[in-house]
């Protein structure tokens, strides 16, 4: 098959016409997300170091913490905080630690590292960056952290807000 002159031009008899050709995804490939109240978020793939299932036991609460933080843990001998994300952003609906697992984000910029608490993690997908829209009705405490949003299949009411993680990291908020 290598000997064969047309192997690396495509051309012969050997290949299928019935072989659909792989395109290429527009946009940028994004984790989706949810917070307890069924808000849709996403965070760009690049900033995103980890996404893993933590027992709530493995999370260990530091005393005189601030409350949005749930806690430490340890990713492969790195000790990283882990906060409550719909907390920080102002969700109505307070997250479930009681529970056997709870997903983590570890986000990262310049060697900080941040866990971030959610609800229910969803799918990575490409998202069209020419698609973005000025973000509607986004609730105060989220909106210095959201970049935008993508209105999925039309609906104006069921949206996917894009956060931006190097704010949500670098936030005055961790003070209080």
């Amino acid at each position: 098959m290598i000997g064969n002159p047309h192997f690396l031009t495509g051309q012969g008899d050997d290949i299928s016409p019935d072989i659909e050709k792989l395109e290429t995804p527009e946009g940028e490939l994004h984790l989706r997300f949810f917070l307890p109240s069924g808000i849709e978020l996403a965070l760009p793939a690049t900033g995103i170091k980890e996404v893993m299932n933590q027992p709530p036991d493995r999370i260990t609460p530091i005393p005189n913490a601030s409350p949005l933080l749930l806690g430490t843990l340890n990713l492969r001998g790195q000790v990283i905080w882990v906060a409550d994300l719909g907390q920080f952003l102002g969700d109505p609906v307070a997250l479930n630690t009681q529970r056997a697992e709870i997903p983590v984000i570890a986000v990262e910029d310049q060697e900080i590292i941040l866990g971030l608490a959610i609800d229910q993690i969803g799918e990575m997908g490409w998202l069209p960056s020419d698609q973005i829209q000025a973000p509607n009705n986004v609730p105060d405490t989220m909106t210095s952290f959201i970049l935008g949003e993508w209105v999925t299949k039309g609906d104006p009411e069921q949206c996917v807000r894009l956060l931006d993680q190097v704010k949500i990291l670098r936030s005055a908020r961790w003070a209080t």
